[in-house]
């Protein structure tokens, strides 16, 4: 037995009111109306069976379809390329509605208004980055010059690395001098509140 096949529909599409069309925005518009009852011998003739709706509603988009397909071909300048052939789409026609009205411009800053004046423009990435670093020689690499890791110190001791004033010497005269003048003045702050 043989496989039934669908028979092949016919390319060209033919309604009572023509398409409109916006190539751009790849829209037809059909203003030929949607019958949804069809009369027949046993059923009444306000409904139509979902089934056939279905069937209906499925024709009428395959049409569109092929409509606008058939526009596009017929009127848009083709261009074959090594990626494929292309269809160069035209401006968009139909303004779309928005919820909202567009936002309104921001009045400039007075730095923005200042920056203008004077002809100062923001940095570029790469300009804040050859600044925020350097090259250290003796290691070979490039290090933050502020901020975080600051000179590579945190990478030094990540590597093991001593630090350089690991040994600091304590003046001890002059602490115990630091602690008696705290007290000292601890004792008069007590004095004061009683």
């Amino acid at each position: 037995m043989a496989p039934t096949s669908k028979p092949k529909l016919d390319v060209a599409v033919t309604k009572p009111t023509p398409y409109t069309f916006d190539l751009g925005l790849l829209l037809a518009n059909d203003p030929n109306p949607l019958s949804t009852s069809t009369p027949s011998a046993d059923a009444p003739t306000d409904s139509i069976s979902p089934s056939a709706l279905e069937a209906q509603l499925a024709a009428t988009a395959r049409d569109g379809a092929q409509a606008l397909i058939n526009q596009m071909l017929s009127t848009l300048p083709l261009s074959a390329t090594q990626a494929g052939v292309l269809l160069s789409l035209p401006a968009i026609t139909t303004p779309l509605p928005r919820e909202k009205p567009l936002p309104t411009l921001k009045a400039p800053t007075k730095w923005e208004q200042f920056a203008a004046r004077k002809g100062i423009k923001p940095k570029t990435r790469e300009q804040r980055h050859a600044k925020s670093s350097q090259y250290n020689e003796d290691t070979g690499e490039w290090e933050r010059t502020w901020g975080y890791d600051k000179g590579g110190v945190r990478k030094r001791k990540e590597e093991g690395a001593v630090q350089r004033d690991w040994l600091v010497e304590v003046d001890e005269d002059k602490e115990r001098e630091e602690k008696a003048a705290k007290l000292k003045l601890r004792n008069k702050n007590k004095k004061r509140k009683a």
